[in-house]
């Protein structure tokens, strides 16, 4: 190899930093907990303000579409100004957000309460953006995709408690059947929305309080700058772009049907476990069950981050995905408590997907880690995309069948897994330089 080929000269660390990895995980639950949230909004919604499944669906697809709109923006904000403080403003912004629904619920008015989830939204993924390479790039690029499961399986903490918190005190006053609202006089139709609406005001406001909490003690923390010097690619050697990029673009689609898939199925289990062929559950029984789905994932994290100290990642995703596209399978074929408890075990088997995914994507990218990451983060759009999918087929062929859509999304994830098992990629996931902020 000659002085013009490729020369990546590249400091990365030989051990992980346990005190920033313990910052950003923090980071990790919250945007977890408060994601979930989602999930146990959408059935009190849809009772409050007489939405079908598609309409109540614009709560997963307006939040998830605030990935897609602001994900390059907030590459750029972080290209700019670095990876503290770009997760600073990540939480003033969300913070913002969640005090928005206070006025939401005032109101009450449902579009105020998509516009508040745009806002959170909007926050979560710059700290996403900044959070999931940062952690990659922590420690050995041998152990980036362990790592990066383990920090996930504290964003699978904060989903497995939020719908049991949630189902407290969001739907705790919440009725567990609407007969007809079409009954009540405008006035009474207007004090039974506040009423019900006003259950969301307190959650939100601890919430707001704690995220600007959370940027006020990372803005006084030292969490290291990992430098890195940018790749030498001589003309032709290399693709400069990332849409050259098979690997990654490949990657882009898989977070796309994995995160579809995933909030497709949390966004529908309270309806679907209130079925009477399925569970037959009160909604707010229904909401505590939720947590099972998420827990599954945390678990699945931990054991999954010790999994890949020893088996290949895109052997272990394979045989995952298979796993999880086999119990929606069986969901769908049956009722009662087999098809419940087969859709809730789906969870377990996700745990790895998005980490594992996110770093066999910017895998060997270089200096167009940061790049990589933003195209990966706008590919969450699938959590927009796919739910209102299985909303629309839920309207006219029944939730239960309407499973199909995830089962899709599942099966292209083994096909990506089973590819990248084919390729070889140059070891190592470099930061490059322009993340680092000038001093």
């Amino acid at each position: 190899m000659t002085n013009d080929a490729v020369k990546t000269t590249m400091d990365a660390p030989t051990s992980t930093n346990k005190a920033a990895l313990a910052m950003v995980t923090a980071l990790f639950f919250m945007w977890g907990f408060i994601t979930v949230l989602n999930d146990i909004l959408i059935p009190h919604l849809r009772s409050i303000f007489e939405l079908n499944y598609a309409e109540v669906m614009l709560v997963q697809f307006s939040f998830f579409s605030a990935y897609f709109v602001f994900s390059f923006p907030s590459g750029k904000l972080v290209e700019r100004f670095g990876y503290k403080r770009a997760m600073v403003v990540g939480l003033c912004t969300m913070g913002a957000g969640a005090l928005g629904f206070i006025a939401a619920a005032s109101v009450p008015s449902f579009a105020l309460f998509l516009c508040a989830l745009i806002v959170v939204a909007a926050g979560m993924t710059v700290l996403q953006v900044a959070a999931n390479p940062y952690v990659a790039v922590l420690g050995p690029a041998s152990t980036a995709s362990s790592r990066l499961n383990l920090a996930q399986a504290f964003n699978s903490l904060g989903t497995t408690l939020g719908p049991f918190l949630g189902s407290l005190v969001i739907l705790g006053r919440a009725p567990q059947v609407v007969q007809d609202l079409h009954a009540l006089s405008s006035a009474q139709l207007q004090q039974y929305r506040l009423q019900e609406a006003a259950s969301v005001k307190l959650p939100y406001f601890g919430i707001g309080l704690t995220l600007l909490a959370l940027a006020l003690a990372l803005g006084f923390s030292h969490l290291p700058n990992i430098a890195g010097e940018e790749s030498k690619v001589a003309a032709g050697r290399a693709p400069r772009s990332i849409w050259k990029h098979s690997r990654l673009l490949l990657a882009a689609i898989a977070i796309f049907t994995y995160v579809g898939g995933e909030v497709a199925i949390g966004s529908f289990l309270v309806n679907y476990l209130s079925q009477p062929d399925i569970a037959n559950l009160a909604q707010k029984t229904a909401a505590g069950y939720v947590s099972f789905y998420w827990g599954g994932a945390m678990i699945g994290r931990f054991i999954g981050s010790a999994l890949l100290q020893r088996i290949k990642t895109a052997t272990l995703l394979a045989v995952f995905a298979s796993v999880a596209c086999a119990l929606v399978v069986t969901s769908m074929a049956t009722s009662g408590h087999v098809a419940a408890w087969s859709i809730l075990a789906v969870g377990l088997f996700n745990s790895i997907m998005f980490p594992s995914i996110f770093t066999m994507g910017i895998e060997g990218m270089g200096a167009l880690t940061g790049k990589a990451s933003g195209l990966l983060i706008a590919a969450i759009i699938g959590g927009a995309i796919v739910p209102e999918i299985q909303g629309i087929f839920a309207d006219h062929i029944g939730i239960h069948a309407a499973f199909f859509v995830p089962a899709i999304c599942y099966v292209y994830i083994i096909f990506f897994a089973v590819r990248c098992s084919r390729d070889v990629v140059a070891p190592g996931i470099a930061l490059p330089a322009e993340f680092v902020p000038p001093a």
